[in-house]
C-alpha cells in the first residue's frame, strides 16, 4: 500500500497487514480521490476507523491542512502513528485510540467540523447509516463539505436530508458513496 498522489507520492504506508483491517485498494482510492480533488487543499479531514491512516495521509499529501485520526484498534495505533512519524507530518494531524461513538460526541461537544469525513468501518458493523444520521445532527460537515463512504452490506439510502450524493460506485463486493453537505 502506497501514497498514490501528491507531496508524498510513492512512499510505502505501513499496516496493510493488521489483523482486523481491510485497507481501501489503491483502484478505489484512486478514484475516490480523482471525486474529491477540488475539496482537498486547505481542508479539515477526519479519517474515522483511521485502519493504517491510509486515506487521512492521502489527504495530507494533496494539501489537507489537517486531519483527525480515529480508531479502537491499540495495534493499529502504534502501526499510525508509526507511519505519521515516517512521513513528518505530525504536526497536520492528531491520532486519537477512541471509540467512534465517543469520538463523535466529542467532535459536537467542542463544535469541531469538518470539511471531509471519510467513514470506512469494519464491514461486519453495518453502522453507515446511522453514523451518516448521527454526523447531520451533529452538524459536523461544514458547507460543501464531503462525506465518503465506503461499505459491503449497510442499506445506504441514496437521499438524506441536507446532502446531495455525487457519486455511486461499485467495486467488486464494495461500494463507494460521496455526499456532498448542501448550503440552505
Amino acid at each position: 500500500m502506497r501514497v498514490i498522489s501528491g507531496t508524498l507520492k510513492g512512499r510505502m504506508i505501513k499496516g496493510y497487514n493488521i489483523e482486523g483491517t481491510r485497507p481501501t485498494m489503491d483502484r478505489v482510492k484512486e478514484s475516490v480521490f480523482g471525486s474529491i480533488q477540488n475539496y482537498i487543499k486547505d481542508s479539515v479531514v477526519l479519517d474515522l476507523f483511521a485502519g493504517s491512516g491510509n486515506l487521512g495521509i492521502e489527504a495530507i499529501s494533496n494539501g489537507s491542512k489537517y486531519c483527525y485520526f480515529i480508531d479502537n484498534n491499540k495495534e493499529v495505533i502504534k502501526v499510525l502513528k508509526d507511519n505519521i512519524n515516517t512521513f513528518n507530518i505530525e504536526d497536520k494531524c492528531s491520532i486519537e485510540l477512541n471509540d467512534y461513538k465517543k469520538a463523535l460526541d466529542n467532535f459536537n461537544s467542542n463544535n469541531i467540523k469538518f470539511d471531509i469525513i471519510f467513514i470506512d468501518p469494519p464491514y461486519k458493523y453495518k453502522i453507515i447509516d446511522n453514523l451518516v444520521k448521527i454526523i447531520l445532527s451533529y452538524d459536523l460537515l461544514n458547507d460543501n463539505g464531503i462525506l465518503v463512504l465506503e461499505f459491503q452490506l449497510d442499506n445506504i439510502s441514496d437521499d438524506y436530508n441536507g446532502l446531495e450524493l455525487l457519486k455511486k460506485k461499485k467495486y467488486s463486493d464494495k461500494y463507494v458513496y460521496i455526499f456532498k453537505k448542501i448550503i440552505d
